[in-house]
Parts: C-alpha cells; sequence; structure tokens
C-alpha cells in the first residue's frame, strides 16, 4: 500500500514528520515483525501476478545488499523475482553483513565495480536496512557506478542509534554518539543519483523517522508501505513498489 500523496510534503516526507520524535523502536515493538509470517505466505500467492504485471527490465543490472547479521540468502527471494522479470541480478558476495561501516563501504563499491564493468552499464542498487546505507554511501563515493538506490527500511540517521541494534552496539562499546557524527559528516557531500527511500510506520526494528533524510540530497524520494521490517524483503507491496522504482524514469532536478 503506498502513502496518500495528499500527507505528503517535499519528497515525499510526511507532514507530520518531526525529527524531535526519534527514537529507537520500544521493546514491544519487535512484536510486529511476526507479520513476517502472512506476509511471506502473501508474496508465495502473488508471485505469479507479479511476474506478469512487472515491468520488463531487458538485461539491466541489479545488485542487492543484505541487512545487518544477514547475507545473500536473505535476498535469494527478491533476486530470483528480479531475475524473472529480466534484470541480470547479484548478491553483494561478502558473506554475512557484520556492520562494520567502514571496512565495508569500499569492499561494496568493489563489487559495483566489478558488476558495472561485467555488465557494461551502471547498476541499479537495493539495500535492505543497513545494506541501505553501504549502498547509498558506495553511490556517495561512485556515482558513476550506480545508476540509482532503492533503500528497504534503511537508517539514514543516526546509523544504529534508533534501531532495534543500538542496545547489542552498546554492549559491544560503540559510541552511538560518535557513529551519529560520522554519518552527519558524510552528509556534507550531497548523493548525485536518484534514490528511493522506502519505510513503513510499523517497522518494528529501524525507527521509520530515521529512514527519512532531510539532508541536502535533492535526488531522494520516499514511499511509505505496509509492511514490517523482515516484510521488507518479503512483501509482495515492497516487490511490486520496488520493481516500478528499478523501472522509473529519472525526475528532473
Amino acid at each position: 500500500m503506498y502513502s496518500d500523496q495528499r500527507t505528503m510534503s517535499a519528497r515525499g516526507i510526511p507532514v507530520d514528520f518531526d525529527p524531535r520524535d526519534l527514537r529507537p523502536p520500544a521493546r514491544w515493538e519487535l512484536v510486529r515483525e511476526l507479520r513476517v509470517l502472512p506476509e511471506r505466505l502473501a508474496l508465495a500467492a502473488a508471485l505469479p501476478q507479479l511476474r506478469r504485471q512487472a515491468p520488463r527490465a531487458n538485461g539491466k543490472a541489479v545488485m542487492v545488499v543484505p541487512g545487518f547479521a544477514t547475507d545473500d540468502g536473505w535476498t535469494e527471494k527478491l533476486r530470483s523475482f528480479l531475475a524473472s522479470i529480466g534484470y541480470e541480478t547479484t548478491g553483494w558476495g561478502l558473506g554475512r553483513n557484520r556492520g562494520n561501516v567502514p571496512k565495508l563501504i569500499p569492499q561494496v563499491i568493489d563489487r559495483l565495480d566489478e558488476f558495472s564493468t561485467r555488465c557494461d552499464m551502471p547498476v541499479r542498487v537495493i539495500g535492505w536496512s543497513l545494506g541501505g546505507y553501504l549502498a547509498r554511501e558506495a553511490a556517495r563515493e561512485r556515482p558513476e557506478l550506480v545508476d540509482r538506490v532503492v533503500t528497504l527500511g534503511s537508517p539514514v540517521v543516526g546509523g544504529p542509534t534508533y534501531t532495534a541494534s543500538a542496545p547489542m552496539y552498546t554492549r559491544k562499546g560503540y559510541d552511538l554518539d560518535e557513529i551519529a557524527a560520522s554519518v552527519l559528516e558524510r552528509e556534507q557531500q550531497p548523493i548525485e543519483v536518484p534514490v528511493y527511500a522506502l519505510y513503513s510506520r510499523t517497522d518494528g526494528v529501524v525507527s521509520w523517522r530515521a529512514s527519512i533524510d532531510t539532508f541536502d540530497n535533492a535526488h531522494v524520494e520516499h514511499y511509505e508501505v505496509a509492511a514490517s521490517h523482515l516484510g521488507m524483503i518479503s512483501s509482495p507491496r515492497v516487490y511490486r513498489l520496488v520493481a516500478e522504482l528499478l523501472a522509473k524514469k529519472h525526475r528532473e532536478v
């Protein structure tokens, strides 16, 4: 389900968005992630129709970057769907995403460089959760490699500060304030390629407000979906929208 555009302001930012309300999801909100079970069942039933109705890709290149603590196995269904409608797809090929952002950004860039060279075209990059942040940062540094980025429930504000993973990062000795400051510092260089940011107000893992980009990135557009965080890679609503956004013509800025 897409947002009612009458509730939106510039770039699809909800008019009721207030950054002062930023906070990590409460522990009880993780219960919302149980919705992934019916979402997966709905996806299985909807896939044949989605494949028939989705815009065809004609060999365009797509890389999918997994979220924190997950690997390419988690995104295999999404990549399989995209391959079935004509995309040349790949995972990130870096094993489990262990969340070391400074180390991972150059590795993602290397993978993009290899894939872009092999396909002889810029790559459409989809990133789930932390994977979306990595995709954004790779596009920021090497825009010539990237056609567009689609982020799925990705925290673009504060790093892990406003996610259910925040306590774990703290226990491991990470300074969340230092990470958040690093995120802000990187935003001094705007992202030059289109970014389509999907978020859900009922995300039980990442605060939806942390997925809203209010930085000086004029090419970012926001789309609200009704999905759990895990449903971002399991929901037919998300698959339908992702297919449309991968095929969308870039708007003029």
